[in-house]
């Protein structure tokens, strides 16, 4: 899953499809998808592929895979699901990308504390 997901990550940074990665790699976009959802593995030939496709080394695929806490002995309170779950949508990668184009340490503190503001303020309305 954790491959997978890197998979989809790197896909929708560089803005293309599951049918042109499908193409690239000469498998069909459902297959694609069984790939990013971790329902089908990914056999080392075809993760080279992958890394030349996506254009990433193969390492890529496993980064933070030694970080990653076994979901089923989680503590509570641990946010690694929520930000996991984040990063994998849509919206999470657009704003990632975004976010990551401020350069100025200052701004992207602001913006951060804007987000923060504007998540307590929800908070409040749901209670």
């Amino acid at each position: 899953m954790h491959v997978g997901s890197r998979i989809r990550l790197r896909r929708q940074l560089m803005k293309m499809s599951q049918e042109k990665l499908g193409d690239e790699l000469g498998v069909t976009f459902q297959q694609v998808q069984k790939y990013e959802r971790g329902a089908n593995r990914v056999g080392a030939s075809r993760l080279y592929r992958l890394s030349r496709v996506l254009e990433v080394p193969v390492q890529f695929f496993f980064e933070d895979l030694a970080d990653k806490p076994n979901v089923s002995g989680m503590a509570e309170g641990d946010q690694t699901p929520i930000v996991y779950n984040f990063i994998q949508s849509s919206d999470g990668v657009s704003l990632a990308e975004a976010f990551s184009r401020i350069s100025d340490a200052k701004v992207r503190r602001r913006v951060l504390e804007l987000v923060r503001t504007l998540a307590a303020e929800q908070d409040e309305l749901a209670h």
